[in-house]
């Protein structure tokens, strides 16, 4: 990837590419295997469904039930023992790309997302999660040629693994603590705009069911602001707010504590 960049030199259009392409993706992870198919945090149509979890699958992070099946396994777990991408319990490096690695995590636990493995479409996607990226990197190459190939897709798919993967294990070690959640979850400023509004973690720990995760005005959630115009359109609907007790609850001093201890 990195070679390639050098033989296509540098333009600012493959970097606006590039950009481009990782928001658009990273709408998808978050709006789509985050907050849908992991919390169900808002409703849609099936058709809609649909489009979302191939649009999330071209970030290339693998199959939509097994993202929402693993993610599903954290928060039951988040932080102990079982937690598979827990930094607190297997450190930095296996809790931010190692775990994706691994042949023990390679197949997901289908009884955790049995609300959506019944749709025959998302099971056929699930399977065959090679198809999405396939086709979007040659989307991007029949438009754009091997220099929009290389910024388009891979420098930005990149990214767009590392800074998902920041919210496994950063926002689980270093950030500022607003509730006690139970776990290492902090809030990052610099990871939700990264990440479009993921980077208030500690917020979505606390009530994982909110469809935002900004939960003040000043807490920028780009994903949030996407869904409410979708909202407006009749896309999707039943958006689920965090109640105003839920917000108020458990307040801790806020600190920019950074230190591995659960629960701070």
């Amino acid at each position: 990837m990195c070679l390639g960049a050098f033989l296509t030199g540098f333009q600012p259009e493959w970097l606006l590419l590039a950009i481009g392409s990782y928001y658009l993706r990273m709408v998808g992870v978050t709006a789509g295997y985050h907050r849908y198919f992991s919390h169900r945090s808002y409703k849609t149509s099936r058709v809609f469904q649909f489009l979302l979890a191939f649009l999330a699958m071209t970030s290339a992070q693998k199959g939509v039930l097994w993202w929402a099946a693993h993610h599903r396994h954290h928060h039951r777990y988040s932080d102990r023992q079982e937690d598979f991408h827990s930094p607190l319990q297997r450190g930095f490096w296996f809790s931010h790309v190692g775990w994706t690695l691994s042949e023990k995590y390679m197949q997901a636990d289908l009884s955790l997302v049995k609300d959506f493995a019944q749709y025959p479409e998302i099971s056929f996607l699930n399977r065959f999660y090679f198809i999405p990226p396939a086709l979007y990197g040659l989307l991007i190459y029949m438009i754009w040629g091997f220099p929009g190939l290389i910024w388009g897709f891979f420098i930005s798919t990149t990214a767009l693994y590392h800074c998902t993967f920041f919210i496994n294990s950063l926002t689980h070690m270093v950030g500022r603590i607003r509730y006690r959640s139970g776990d290492g979850s902090r809030n990052s400023f610099i990871l939700a705009i990264l990440c479009c509004g993921e980077g208030w973690h500690n917020n979505h720990h606390y009530y994982q069911s909110a469809v935002n995760q900004g939960w003040f005005w000043w807490e920028i959630d780009f994903t949030y602001y996407t869904l409410v115009v979708l909202s407006w359109l009749g896309i999707v609907w039943d958006l689920r707010a965090p109640p105003e007790h839920i917000k108020a609850g458990t307040i801790v001093a806020e600190s920019a504590n950074t230190t591995n201890t659960i629960g701070q």
